[in-house]
């Protein structure tokens, strides 16, 4: 049988708890407490938007936009199909949540007022239950002190309550399933067995058929999380082999489908689409609607004429040719895109801002946020460095993508609950503590040849 972890140490700093109730009991209650008020908090907000998602205007395309068309198709008969129109078979998106969604319309109807309300509850019920791993994140690393400050934090996140409440796609789901992961990469180290590795893949297979981009990530969490095992002089070739195994079976259904349907095996086919959408024109915004099927005639009608395939190779051949006659201008974009996703800075053009005129409220936000993120990263990386470099490794290669194609803030909100921990971290360091305990993260153990309690 695989031994679980134990119950952490509690930080020095994390201070004295109620004479008579246990730590596991503590936490349990805390969790309790944070879920159903995040959820809560949610599901007014629910309350007073769901209308806009009934809006008929452009075939309901709020109603999770492309997921919508496809759930549509799916319930319909039609298969996995007509993203945009009456287009046929398509792999711009991942199964996930168009499944979902088709789930929700074969039982409450198709773009009915309760299939929005279920879906944006279920939406909020996915984000506030991100305050489970990020506590579990947050204990393992910085102490309870710090892991209660990060489940509150991300009760009143604005960031998480907008995107669980306004949108229909992976913006809630994604984050929940992405921190798991990050606690499973800090935890595997403490459980015996191949069940818990095979578990771990299972679950990244998941988050690959939520958005491909989470792979990038795989490598790195997990070679950090061998590294570990290796220097307690344990095994990680069958432990990375099961885990990367129950990965590949996870996704595979998805990519043999796609390559019986467009003779290739891909996760998604869309990259040089997007690429070409943030690059090809000097637009206002981060990206070009007009470079879209859905936003542009000319647009659509070469698409159905070549079909998705060939549609996307033409934009792969249109966006290399940018990228090899204007390098400067792309590097300049990428470090835009960059400096947009963690500062929420892209234009002051006035034009813009009519479009946007809740930019300078939201500029000052993500950049507070992001510099506390920061902070609380380079005070954890001087007092424990190996437990900084899994938040390290999540934070730069998640988003990169996003530097080179187009992005929006929703795309940062997988990694905003890292983000919410170390601007936890790095408030409670500043703040008085109790006795004379100097702050300190939980350092890892080294040496031992076998698992210790947390």
């Amino acid at each position: 049988m695989n031994s679980l972890p134990a119950e952490p140490q509690i930080n020095a700093c994390a201070g004295p708890l109620v004479s008579g109730i246990s730590p596991r009991y503590s936490s349990r209650r805390l969790l309790f407490w944070t879920v159903l008020i995040a959820l809560a908090i949610r599901l007014i907000v629910v309350a007073f938007v769901y209308q806009d998602f009934l809006d008929p205007q452009r075939d309901h395309w709020l109603f999770g936009f492309e997921n919508g068309r496809i759930a549509r198709s799916i319930v319909g008969g039609h298969g996995f199909a007509n993203a945009w129109g009456d287009t046929g078979p398509t792999a711009i998106l991942t199964p996930v949540i168009p499944y979902l969604l088709a789930g929700i319309f074969a039982l409450f109807g198709v773009y009915t007022r309760t299939s929005a309300l279920v879906m944006l509850a279920l939406s909020s019920l996915f984000a506030a239950l991100t305050c489970i791993p990020i506590f579990f994140v947050a204990r393992k690393t910085f102490g309870l002190r710090v892991a209660r400050w990060a489940a509150w934090l991300w009760v009143f996140f604005p960031y998480s309550v907008y995107f669980s409440t306004a949108t229909m796609w992976d913006h809630s789901l994604l984050p929940l399933v992405l921190t798991s992961l990050f606690w499973m990469s800090l935890s595997l180290e403490n459980w015996n067995g191949l069940w818990p590795w095979i578990g771990f893949g299972i679950l990244w297979g998941m988050a690959a058929l939520l958005n491909p981009v989470t792979l990038a990530v795989f490598p790195f969490l997990t070679g950090w999380t061998c590294d570990r095992l290796r220097r307690r002089a344990r095994s990680t070739l069958a432990p990375a082999a099961a885990a990367l195994l129950a990965l590949l079976v996870t996704i595979t259904p998805w990519l043999i489908r796609n390559e019986r349907i467009f003779h290739r095996p891909v996760l998604k086919d869309n990259f040089w689409l997007e690429v070409s959408v943030g690059n090809l024109h000097n637009t206002l915004h981060w990206w070009d609607a007009s470079m879209q099927p859905v936003g542009s005639p000319v647009e659509m009608a070469e698409y159905r004429n070549l079909g998705e395939i060939g549609y996307m190779d033409a934009k792969r051949a249109q966006a290399i040719n940018f990228l090899e006659n204007n390098p400067g201008i792309y590097a300049s974009r990428s470090l835009r895109r960059f400096v947009y996703l963690w500062t929420g800075f892209w234009s002051f053009n006035p034009e813009y801002l009519r479009e946007e005129p809740l930019d300078p409220e939201n500029i000052f936000f993500c950049t507070a946020f992001t510099l506390l993120a920061l902070a609380g990263l380079w005070k954890a990386y001087h007092a424990a460095p190996d437990l900084a470099l899994p938040y390290l490794l999540l934070l730069l290669v998640f988003p990169a993508v996003y530097y080179f194609t187009h992005p929006e803030l929703a795309y940062r909100e997988p990694i905003d609950p890292e983000v919410v921990i170390l601007a936890s971290y790095a408030l409670v360091s500043w703040l008085p503590l109790q006795g004379n305990n100097r702050f300190r993260p939980n350092r890892p153990v080294k040496t031992s040849t076998r698992p210790s309690a947390d």
